[in-house]
């Protein structure tokens, strides 16, 4: 049975997406000879709707005390957003684009009755903007990419509109003209003729509109997207097929620049129109996207150095990544020697990912309220070069990415267990008993002992009224949470720490382990050592300094 386009609708197809993608990724990463043959367009869309995912899930978490669902122009806005922050890659951008050209015309003709969902017309409206919304964003547009492919999309749901007696008819049938202009790409764009594939960027947002359509109709179809060029290819521009049937990127174009550099940048319209001038001069491969104040910016240059001093100079540029190509255009592949075991640890804050790195760990750092996608553990995984990765999520939030990011990293060859770090204290007492010259399996076992033997708090400030285990707090209250629940509600935060720590060693413990914030009240490290010296005799108490981005308290007891 068809279901209206109302935010449920934009859920599921997150959800359905995401599996879409899922299944196509390697598929699409096979193919990918345009713009660049790095082999990571299915990679950076699969991450990219992660990100988008992610964010819609957060929209409807935001309405659960009051037993609401967000409406249709909060959660499609959430998701747009969510793409944007987590653009990854050139077609990641371009998708991050397609979704904020969707959300200029949905949020704008939210539904009088949101039972009913959007009419077929403003499905129709909303995939015409998303195609021009697209071209808006690339410097230089190119036909045979997802550029077209976007635009039949939008042609075949104009034609089905008017008929059309819902928005999954409109949408199946935006998803069957894709499909169409898919099939033709080859014959219009010479590099995937000569490679015998079709676009990898098409085929992602051929896999996006089939989840549409599926979420609006009720019937999941899983129509896997077509890689192949339809008709025969001369002999010399044959393309080889990679181990699970696709095509390789092996007839890639000519070398291109030497990096990728992609920031998310603060700052104005006038700002940005300068910057785009500035870095078409500087490479290729231009996709700048966003609105409101906040932009992704994607390019291909030789001067890495001079694309971000351009994103300074228009405002203010972070997550700045930047990626090195090897002399055909690809990514340049990792040479250092294979470590036999490493360490990954996410955490929050400089100071704790400094310690980390004295420990021999790669820190993975994150900010508050930006919790790293499955793909970025993986990546840092990648880049420890180990045969063994232990992983030390050190957030309760984060079991099932780290889950994922683990899974993903077996089916590469890493050996990977996943630590059951809920806080960083945990961390850091899984740190202090690694030894990599000892079995996998031993030095597993040893670092979970250690982080379940931990007792772990947090002191955190209110944001707004809420119910707690304590009791009611109202914003701006002292929290000190104990193994994830709250159990005290304060309003000073010395003395709240205080009754948490008694509460703690009221239980026993040998050593007491501090993680202050930046912002953390002068003197409260010396006024809990203090504390402890004195009330519980043999306890050692150890300092550690978290950080900008660490929360105000951390408490470990061992």
């Amino acid at each position: 049975m068809p279901h209206p386009l109302d935010a449920a609708a934009v859920r599921a197809w997150c959800g359905l997406a995401l599996e879409a993608l899922g299944r196509e990724r390697a598929r699409i990463d096979a193919i990918n000879v345009y713009p660049v043959a790095d082999g990571d367009t299915g990679t950076n869309l699969y991450l990219t709707l992660e990100s988008a995912a992610r964010a819609v899930e957060a929209a409807f978490d935001g309405h659960g005390s009051a037993g609401t669902a967000p409406c249709l122009a909060d959660a499609i806005g959430a998701m747009a957003h969510g793409a944007l922050i987590g653009a990854r890659g050139n077609s990641g951008t371009i998708l991050a684009q397609l979704l904020r050209g969707m959300t200029e015309v949905l949020a704008a003709d939210e539904p009088a009755s949101p039972a009913r969902g959007c009419p077929p017309a403003t499905l129709r409206r909303a995939l015409r903007r998303a195609a021009a919304a697209t071209y808006e964003a690339v410097a230089h547009p190119v036909e045979g990419t997802v550029l077209t492919v976007a635009t039949a999309a939008a042609d075949a749901a104009d034609r089905a509109a008017d008929a059309a007696p819902d928005v999954a008819a409109v949408a199946r049938a935006a998803h069957d003209g894709a499909r169409a202009a898919l099939r033709a790409t080859p014959g219009q764009l010479a590099v995937l003729g000569r490679a015998g594939v079709v676009d990898a960027g098409g085929c992602g947002l051929v896999a996006l509109l089939g989840a549409l359509a599926d979420a609006l109709s009720g019937e999941v179809t899983a129509v896997p997207v077509v890689v192949r060029a339809d008709a025969p290819l001369p002999e010399a521009a044959g393309a080889a097929t990679a181990a699970d049937g696709c095509p390789t990127a092996e007839h890639a174009h000519a070398p291109g620049p030497a990096f990728e550099v992609i920031y998310l940048l603060e700052a104005g319209d006038a700002e940005v129109a300068r910057l785009r001038a500035r870095l078409d001069g500087l490479g290729d491969s231009l996709v700048v996207v966003g609105g409101d104040g906040l932009w992704h910016v994607h390019v291909h240059v030789d001067d890495a150095g001079a694309a971000v001093e351009a994103g300074i100079d228009a405002g203010r540029p972070y997550r700045i990544r930047i990626t090195h190509f090897d002399g055909t255009g690809g990514a340049r592949p990792a040479a250092p020697a294979m470590a036999a075991r490493a360490v990954v640890a996410v955490v929050s804050g400089e100071g704790l990912a400094g310690l980390c790195e004295e420990a021999g760990a790669r820190a993975v750092s994150v900010r508050p309220g930006e919790p790293p996608a499955s793909g970025e553990l993986v990546q840092a995984i990648r880049q420890a070069h180990a045969r063994e990765v232990m992983l030390l999520p050190n957030d309760p939030e984060l079991r099932h990415t780290a889950a994922a990011a683990a899974e993903a990293a077996r089916t590469e060859g890493v050996r990977v267990a996943l630590i059951p770090t809920r806080s960083a204290v945990q961390g850091i007492a899984a740190l202090a008993v690694h030894e990599p010259d000892r079995s996998f399996d031993e030095d597993a076992v040893a670092m979970t002992s250690a982080a379940g033997a931990t007792r772990y708090a947090e002191l955190a400030v209110a944001e707004r009224q809420a119910w707690t285990m304590a009791g009611v707090c109202q914003a701006g209250d002292v929290l000190g949470l104990i193994d994830g629940d709250v159990a005290v509600i304060g309003d000073d935060l010395t003395r709240t720490a205080l009754t948490v720590l008694d509460r703690m060693l009221s239980a026993g413990g040998e050593m007491v382990t501090l993680v202050l914030g930046a912002h953390a009240p002068d003197g409260l490290a010396e006024r809990l050592e203090r504390h402890v010296r004195e009330r519980f005799l043999a306890v050692d108490t150890v300092v550690y300094e978290g950080g900008r981005y660490a929360p105000p308290l951390l408490i470990g007891v061992e």
